[in-house]
């Protein structure tokens, strides 16, 4: 039981950090119908920023450790958000009228581009970074001795991402924002006739999910302590699987897949070969999408005629 216990705590915790990347991926979706599939590599340019910004902090003597986080994590959002408007403007705006393959391939594209771009600029080494946050506070103790913890920054993690999410959810839900967004989501081109900005609210979706995609990088970097210029495309890829297992184009859907994927990956490889975790992931997956094509909490898309 007291294994489970633990489990389930990590699993909650890595699922907290792929919530939040899938969260761009849906919201990007629902507004163009399209996969942003660079989304990854935003994630691996927040992760390397966290690094960055961390040591230079370091350098200059900066260690309370709160203050410290809130500055890497400011830092990340901004560079990283400038990142994915960069990434709507180049690679999806030109195109958004033309052949749906095209913007596909171009995000695949920029994608490539990004990682090899980190590649050559940060070097195809592993980064490490020193634990930032230490200690843990024990919940139970089994009758062998094996004790249920907690750490602080699995606190820290699953924290920040649920005030994110209850922060994002109001956003979308309560603001003039929130309302262009669903606007375009159930028609862009009326949206458009009815005065909204149809570019500037795209933009705006993107930043928003790079932003998102950033925090997931400072908290992985935070976590694991060691990254380099591939993470981004195995956590994107689980992400995105994360937005269709829950529904994509469906914010809950997002948050539901991203926990699933974590704790399917955290009871895997608790309990069966470690090495087909990543297996059981899409395999699961697909078992979903035999019975449910349209995810669990996915609505079935209406054609407008």
């Amino acid at each position: 039981m007291e294994y489970f216990v633990q489990q389930l705590i990590n699993g909650l915790t890595l699922g907290a950090i792929y919530a939040l990347i899938a969260i761009g991926y849906t919201m990007v979706y629902g507004i163009i119908g399209m996969i942003n599939f660079a989304h990854g590599e935003i994630y691996m340019i927040g992760a390397f920023l966290a690094v960055i910004t961390f040591t230079g902090l370091g350098m200059i003597g900066f260690t309370w450790v709160p203050a410290a986080i809130l500055v890497v994590l400011l830092t990340s959002m901004v560079f990283t958000a400038a990142y994915g408007w960069t990434v709507e403007r180049i690679a999806y705006r030109p195109l958004r009228g033309s052949h749906k393959l095209a913007p596909l391939i171009s995000a695949i594209g920029m994608s490539i581009f990004l990682q090899n771009y980190v590649q050559i600029a940060q070097g195809a080494k592993i980064k490490s970074l020193s634990p930032v946050v230490q200690g843990n506070i024990p919940l139970m103790t089994s009758a062998g001795g094996f004790t249920v913890s907690i750490s602080y920054l699995q606190l820290i993690i699953m924290a920040v991402t649920i005030a994110l999410m209850v922060g994002f959810t109001l956003l979308i839900q309560q603001t003039s924002l929130g309302r262009a967004q669903r606007a375009c989501e159930q028609d862009l081109k009326m949206a458009a006739l009815l005065g909204i900005d149809t570019d500037r609210t795209i933009s705006l979706t993107f930043v928003m999910g790079a932003a998102l995609a950033a925090v997931a990088g400072v908290m992985i970097t935070m976590y694991y302590g060691v990254i380099d210029f591939f993470i981004g495309f195995l956590a994107g890829v689980k992400a995105f699987t994360a937005a269709v297992l829950g529904g994509i184009g469906s914010l809950p859907g997002a948050m539901l897949g991203g926990m699933l994927i974590g704790l399917i990956e955290a009871f895997w490889s608790a309990y069966f070969t470690v090495e087909y975790k990543d297996v059981a992931t899409f395999v699961i997956l697909v078992v979903v999408l035999i019975f449910r094509p349209t995810g669990l909490l996915g609505r079935p898309e209406v054609e407008k005629v």
